[in-house]
């Protein structure tokens, strides 16, 4: 019985806000560079400190806030930015189809308030920690999804407060940090599934697609077309073996 209870215990930490919280710190490093370099490049772009904030606050989305820096420094138009953005965050539907099944216990307000702070650094991590179970903690989720959208906010808040002083990212390499960090996750998560091969052939599937589809349209669309095309392509090659 006492046995019982400490497992049972030990169960109940595992699934909690503060162990979300835990499990979200090796990717804070992450955050802080991204996000100081969001801060930056959209203080340098023309934007206030408040107006970098409040895109953290309601937009929370890293390339978004990349993209709407260039364009506003651009002078690009709202039309044209807001659409931008919405089909460049497409993913999170695709994002958010992958964990929803892990959540069906929940009503839909709640899900609704996980899939709304869910990233692409919280999606690895909740995926990863899926692998062991078929359904994931509503607290544990949350201390996840909490802790990373706190430390961006602050993040992206002191790069648009210190890029007062930075007057040429690009020098420093700045506008490069998103698609380096990108470029890491990919590497590592490959690593990590052991299965080169199958992930190479989805890899040159997918540059393959968005060099032949951007041709004819632009680039946002490709890359949306091109992730759901490589990623029915991986799911066939997994079915066929």
């Amino acid at each position: 019985m006492q046995q019982e209870n400490v497992q049972l215990r030990m169960e109940r930490n595992e699934d909690s806000f503060l162990q979300g919280v835990k499990d979200c710190v090796p990717t804070l490093l992450g955050y802080l560079s991204i996000g100081f370099a969001a801060g930056v490049v959209g203080h340098t772009s023309g934007l206030s400190v408040l107006e970098v904030t409040l895109m953290s606050v309601l937009i929370y989305a890293g390339s978004a806030q990349f993209i709407i820096a260039g364009m506003v420094a651009a002078q690009g138009s709202i039309a044209a930015i807001i659409f931008t953005v919405f089909i460049v965050n497409l993913r999170h539907l695709l994002l958010s189809a992958a964990v929803s099944p892990y959540f069906r216990h929940l009503t839909a307000f709640k899900t609704m308030i996980i899939g709304s702070l869910l990233t692409d650094e919280t999606f690895g991590v909740a995926i990863n920690k899926a692998a062991n179970t078929r359904a994931l903690s509503e607290s544990w989720m949350n201390g996840l999804n909490v802790t990373a959208y706190l430390n961006w906010i602050l993040a992206t808040m002191a790069g648009a407060f210190l890029g007062q002083w930075i007057t040429n990212p690009e020098k420093f390499g700045l506008d490069f940090a998103l698609s380096a960090m990108f470029i890491g996750l990919l590497v590592l998560q490959m690593i990590g599934r052991k299965k080169l091969a199958r992930d190479l052939v989805v890899i040159l599937c997918a540059v393959g697609i968005v060099v032949g589809v951007g041709m004819v349209t632009s680039g946002s669309v490709a890359v949306i077309i091109a992730t759901v095309s490589a990623a029915t392509i991986g799911v066939l090659i997994e079915r066929w073996k």
